[in-house]
């Protein structure tokens, strides 16, 4: 629910930092910071927690790679059938997918937040215009857009982020535009035009700060559906063969048929994209909060 206020820069930073606090009210939201916190850190630390190398093949004292080796004290999760560390490959995977999260997640809200403010706050042609674009991009399905994408350019991580981002942001507009029609009839926008502010001022400084706990409720739901795209495309076959992420370590093990022989190989990339993209749907559900007040118990 939107709150009037004035609009400044610091009155925008401070309520961007109450809303935030939110979460921790919350035993599930602390548990889910927590949580990404985690994949954070292990991210930031990977050269020092992981052993090998994500690509580094490990052998034995006769130089034989160690294939298909079963989780030890050694090899925590297992080795894959090129000889790999799985532990590794898995905690190198957690910067794919923070990269992959949290750009594709800003690009998401940047265009989904700027389609829904001009079309709610112009209405008329620019709305409707808007909204049929809008409609056409609900139409196109992702992963065959994605097929097409990849057969012209070459698979990377940059191209993954672009194909989500591109596609993706439909629902926020839509979500965003119904919360701007509902509030530049508001006296406090009223007032702003009466005092001579540009539309760009009323867009950015006053209805802006009021759709803030929105961007950042599909912010935690668009890093989810960053890391899930780029494990399906991986899957596929269709991500950056050159970067290990845990879509690709599932799709290597499916394609050399250790998805039935070795479930060390699977479980753990597939438990991380679980506990991730759970996380971030925790933190949506205690962000909740900040758009029904009635919720804070205040």
């Amino acid at each position: 629910m939107a709150v009037e206020r004035d609009s400044t820069f610091l009155t925008y930073v401070g309520q961007s930092w109450s809303n935030f606090r939110i979460i921790f009210r919350d035993p599930l939201g602390t548990a889910a910071f927590v949580i990404l916190l985690f994949f954070v850190l292990v991210a930031l630390f990977a050269p020092f927690i992981a052993k090998y190398g994500p690509l580094e093949i490990v052998y034995n004292q006769d130089r034989v790679p160690i294939r298909m080796h079963p989780p030890s004290l050694e090899y925590w999760f297992g080795t894959t059938q090129q000889g790999r560390d799985v532990f590794s490959q898995v905690v190198y995977g957690t910067r794919s997918a923070l990269i992959v999260g949290f750009l594709s997640a800003f690009c998401i809200v940047l265009i989904g937040t700027n389609v829904g403010l001009f079309a709610g706050y112009y209405g008329g042609w620019i709305d409707a215009f808007l909204m049929r674009v809008t409609d056409v991009f609900y139409g196109i399905p992702f992963l065959p857009f994605a097929l097409v994408l990849v057969s012209i350019f070459h698979p990377s991580l940059m191209l993954v982020i672009a194909v989500i981002g591109f596609l993706m942001w439909r629902t926020t507009a839509r979500v965003i535009r119904s919360q701007v029609l509902t509030l530049r009839q508001r006296k406090f926008i009223l007032a702003a035009r009466a005092s001579g502010s540009s539309h760009l001022k009323i867009l950015y400084f006053h209805i802006g700060p009021n759709i803030l706990p929105m961007c950042f409720l599909y912010m935690a739901f668009g890093v989810s559906w960053g890391v899930l795209g780029e494990a399906s495309l991986s899957f596929l076959g269709l991500g950056d063969p050159d970067i290990v992420s845990w879509g690709g370590i599932i799709y290597d093990a499916f394609i050399s048929g250790g998805m039935r022989k070795a479930w060390w190989w699977t479980i753990p990339p597939g438990l991380c994209i679980t506990l991730f993209v759970v996380g971030c749907f925790m933190i949506g559900r205690a962000y909740e909060e900040v758009m029904n007040p009635r919720l804070q118990g205040e």
